[in-house]
């Protein structure tokens, strides 16, 4: 940049080509953050709650043509005064504004779009929004950074908590659409978003090279149904975490974000077709889900989601769903649900094609809900070594639902767990979708009655491998050329292991071990070598 320069109060000038005054000027903006703390005290630059090096903030500064100290600017810190004003005249393109330590009132929106470069960041700084009485104008954000038609290339917004802790208070904190660049990082929401307003946080990139981070962004508090707000009738349900929905170019991560129970979706990451990737975080007890995910190529990892908490209106509080895209994924992340409401992960009809691996799940509550739900129409789905651990009074720990559709669903190297009862949905993995195949899954549940391991009304179900361990029924076919080569299967209660019911045909069993041995009523001759009974 030709110019760099550190302003307090009015605006220095400095000449482009000067080097020498060039080099002045960042050693009097240097010398002024360090007197108001801002290098000192540590600017927080993605490296989480702490102190940034003194390098790491001249780096940050020399980013930037114009830096300004917004409180030498004359913007209140002790939350007395609104601060619309001061912002709204220091605003400027390649301008970073600096808030020092303090408590910092917003009454109105503060708007600025078509930029091409901008940040706001925060040393030990407290965002204070007027309640929802107070507010002046559309009671919508704080911050609406970039628009559709006119986004801002580079955004910067880092290091300030957010107080919702009053009456009536609850706003989205930042709205921003970047074109290249998007960096939010290090915002602490603190207080229960109560004025039924929208959510936190929005964001979008809109070109396709465009980069976004969202890190450690975190609202724990949750939010108010809207019925229970000063807002009630003007918002459906009530507000979300984060939104990103119109995301549909680049690429946008959400990492180690952290949310408390929304009404309307905890992270709706869903809608745009531009790829999203989940990195880490918690997502907790929010409705409709915690995680909702879409786009091509999106992706969850080593997140953890948990509903142990179901308020009075929550009726569906899915921990992941999928829906909305191709190659989309789930690795290496935790669900556990110890007050059941909604199922704990859903491909919708409009994933195309989906991998789910090494996602651990577990499940209780006195409800009947299912573990991991294909939906008809979802395309391609692999769900491979990954554990669901059921106590609950009913379930399916797999759900494959009725399907017209041939895209295979592959299982492999999945354990079914726990004790689960045999109440509505009684089988372990239940299979209405043709060409599925389950390959080394272990199901153990022995708990209830009437139990069953696999329950499969399907055409060429192929089961190769594993152990089916039920109470009563461990295999029940009644769809068309089923497969079962060197397989356990066995009840507990001294069932057949294998049930073929009219009108099922074409059945071939292979070296397997089946305790009790096969109850044949289907339509042909079985063909069956090898086995053990």
């Amino acid at each position: 940049m030709a110019n760099n320069m550190y302003i307090c109060g009015d605006e220095a000038t400095v000449e482009a080509n000067d080097d020498d005054a060039t080099n002045r000027t960042r050693r009097g903006y240097l010398k002024g953050v360090l007197g108001v703390g801002v290098a000192g005290a540590g600017v927080r630059l993605g490296t989480g709650v702490g102190a940034a090096s003194s390098s790491d903030t001249t780096d940050l500064f020399a980013e930037y043509d114009r830096v300004y100290d917004v409180v030498e600017a004359g913007a209140d810190n002790t939350g007395g005064q609104p601060i619309n004003d001061v912002l709204e005249r220091l605003r400027g393109d390649n301008t970073l504004l600096v808030f020092p330590p303090g408590r910092y009132l917003m009454d109105r929106q503060f708007r600025f779009s078509g930029f091409e470069q901008f940040g706001l960041v925060g040393n030990d700084a407290t965002l204070v929004p007027a309640s929802y009485h107070d507010f002046e104008g559309p009671q919508y954000r704080l911050f609406r950074l970039g628009v559709h038609y006119a986004p801002g290339t580079d955004i910067r917004f880092e290091g300030f908590e957010v107080d919702f802790t009053a009456d009536d208070t609850g706003i989205r904190v930042i709205d921003a659409l970047a074109s290249k660049r998007l960096q939010v990082r290090d915002v602490d929401v603190i207080g229960h978003h109560d004025s039924g307003t929208w959510g936190p946080g929005r964001f979008c990139v809109t070109d396709e090279d465009g980069v976004g981070i969202v890190e450690r962004f975190r609202a724990p508090d949750g939010g108010a149904w809207v019925d229970e707000t000063p807002n009630d009738g003007n918002l459906w349900k009530g507000p979300s975490g984060i939104v990103a929905n119109v995301h549909n170019h680049g690429e946008l991560t959400f990492r180690d974000c952290e949310l408390g129970g929304f009404p309307d979706n905890g992270l709706y990451a869903s809608g745009g077709t531009g790829k999203i990737v989940v990195d880490g975080g918690l997502y907790k007890n929010s409705d409709t889900a915690n995680i909702r995910l879409g786009g091509e190529g999106s992706e969850i990892r080593n997140a953890t989601v948990i509903v142990d908490d179901n308020r009075p209106q929550d009726v569906n509080q899915r921990a992941i769903r999928l829906e909305n895209g191709t190659d989309l994924s789930v690795r290496d992340t935790d669900i556990r649900i110890p007050s059941v409401n909604g199922h704990a992960l859903t491909v919708m009809n409009t994933c195309e094609s989906t991998w789910i691996q090494d996602v651990r799940i577990s499940m209780a509550g006195d409800r009947v809900k299912h573990g991991i739900v294909v939906s008809p129409e979802a395309g391609e789905t692999t769900i491979y070594r990954t554990a669901i651990d059921m106590n609950t009074p009913g379930g399916y720990g797999i759900k494959l639902a009725d399907s017209t559709r041939t895209a295979r669903v592959n299982c492999e190297n999945v354990k079914i767990t726990g004790d689960v009862g045999d109440e509505g949905a009684r089988s372990a993995i239940f299979c209405a979708r043709d060409n599925v195949r389950l390959s080394m899954v272990t199901v153990d549940q022995t708990g209830a009655p009437h139990r069953r391991a696999v329950e499969n009304v399907a055409d060429d179900c192929k089961i190769y491998g594993g152990e089916y361990v039920a109470s009563e029924r461990p295999i029940c076919n009644y769809g068309d050329g089923l497969r079962v080569e060197g397989t356990y299967a066995e009840s507990a209660d001294g069932y057949y292991a294998l049930y073929l019911y009219d009108p099922s045909r074409d059945a071939y069993i292979k070296q397997s071990t089946l305790a009790n041995g096969i109850y044949d009523k289907s339509e042909d001759e079985l063909r069956a070598w090898g086995n053990e009974f």
